[in-house]
């Protein structure tokens, strides 16, 4: 084990430049017109998986974008580590406010800068490495899978058909996941615990046309008006959810826990002034950690109607639109949140008009027991490389098929990942410091060598 650091010295360049042409695939899963790129990613993590020792690669086909499956069984009566991650990356868009372009990574001050570099098939990447070293020194000690899918950014929805069908194909004692972050290289972090997600757009109809703002402005209700005014009443002056029922399975996270959690090194000014502000905001009554991490929340994701080109134009649309989202939290359930919240704006209108609210995607949140074996790897593995014991952190993040892993397969998934905040993903200049990818790779063997069941 100990000749990881070893491995890593002597390939990096190769390691890299793999990576590097893995990442120029813009395998953007939410534009249809991306098609060849999705497949040439699936095709480059085939090959790359075989390459680095598993016996069996194959594409899956599914209703959308393809599976990536790959095995290498030692001996059956081993345990088996089934690893996931998404090769499908985030749209690219404004290419207006990156520093390089999106698909062409770049290293600057010691960090890769490209779409993807983080979120995920950088992390993702690790994994490969990582399994190759293993393979490579004969120190594999348990069997693995891999799973990596094309639709983790629009909702998982393939695999989790996939994984309703192919129980028996991904069968595992523990499922690896790299796609969180960490606090810091100084302070090692293990996620145990992910908010769900409910994500709806609406369409608010009211006069059957668009109207001269001039001939009918105050004598008819604006839908773009009435429907700013609907979300706005979506959140009170505490910051809770109005919602009626909203809150009812929220789980009660005891106090032993919230001070556990609490006790992660934060700097609430630090985190604010890095974005940009002063202040924040959100729910009273708790910290910014259990804000983002214990507690539910709901943000507008974009909002238009009428006239939004350039110029002026004095109309009254007749229809207005937006994304909303909706992050949960145990005991939530998104399908449930749905209802409540279509019931809820469906007595809210106006008599004259018609609201649509369609449920995207959505996802229920996990949580990993503190006290288990698989998290007692994870943070084993990190002690040996990073010299300290990681904290647990919830991340206020969404990773849909997690649960879905957990209620279809009955496998419970140990999120270790080596991101960090500010590698700005799902935005533009996307990163990922080359310390973390390597500190990453360097840690991953190290779980192997302590999951023992």
């Amino acid at each position: 084990m100990d000749k990881i650091k070893d491995f890593i010295n002597t390939n990096k360049e190769r390691i890299l430049n793999e990576l590097f042409d893995f990442i120029r695939i813009p395998s953007v899963s939410a534009k249809p017109e991306n098609k060849s790129a999705m497949y040439d990613a699936a095709q480059y993590l085939k090959n790359a998986i075989l390459s680095a020792g598993a016996e069996r690669a194959e594409i899956l086909e599914t209703a959308g974008w393809p599976l990536v499956y790959g095995e290498k069984i030692i001996d059956a009566s081993k345990p088996t580590v089934l690893v996931y991650g998404h090769y499908d990356v985030q749209p690219e868009e404004p290419l207006e406010l990156w520093n390089s372009p999106p698909f062409e990574p770049e290293i600057r001050d010691g960090k890769i800068y490209a779409r993807g570099a983080d979120d995920d098939k950088g992390q993702l990447f690790m994994h490969v490495k990582a399994f190759e070293f293993m393979v490579q020194q004969n120190i594999l000690p348990c069997n693995v899978k891999f799973i990596f899918e094309g639709e983790e950014e629009i909702g998982s929805e393939s695999l989790e058909r996939f994984c309703k069908q192919h129980k028996e194909l991904l069968k595992a004692d523990v499922i690896l996941v790299s796609d969180t972050s960490m606090i810091s290289l100084d302070v090692p972090t293990i996620t145990t615990g992910l908010r769900g997600l409910a994500y709806f757009e609406i369409t608010l109809k009211g006069q059957s046309r668009d109207l001269h703002s001039g001939l009918f402005g105050g004598a008819v209700i604006n839908p773009v008006n009435e429907l700013s005014r609907l979300i706005a009443g979506l959140i009170d002056a505490e910051g809770k959810v109005t919602i009626p029922g909203f809150y009812n399975s929220v789980q009660t996270v005891s106090a032993e826990e919230r001070k556990l959690l609490n006790s992660v090194p934060f700097d609430e000014k630090k985190f604010y002034a890095g974005i940009n502000l002063k202040n924040g905001g959100g729910e009273k009554g708790f910290t910014v950690i259990e804000r983002l991490g214990i507690r539910p929340s709901l943000d507008v994701n974009g909002i238009w109607g009428g006239h939004i080109s350039q110029g002026a134009k004095t109309v009254l649309p007749a229809e207005a639109h937006a994304k909303i989202s909706m992050r949960l939290v145990p005991d939530q359930h998104p399908e449930e949140i749905a209802k409540l919240f279509k019931d809820y704006l469906q007595k809210q209108i106006p008599e004259d008009f018609t609201i649509e609210i369609e449920y995207l995607h959505g996802g229920t949140p996990y949580v990993l027991p503190f006290y288990s074996l698989e998290l007692e790897a994870a943070v084993n593995a990190c002690q040996k490389t990073f010299g300290k014991k990681p904290v647990p952190v919830r991340s206020g993040g969404s990773i849909p098929v997690i649960s879905v892993f957990e209620q279809v397969l009955g496998i419970k998934a140990v999120l270790m990942g080596f991101g960090l905040e500010s590698d700005a993903i799902h935005a533009p200049n996307e990163n990922y410091p080359l310390d973390n990818f390597f500190k990453g790779l360097e840690t991953i063997p190290w779980f192997y060598h302590f999951y023992k069941k």
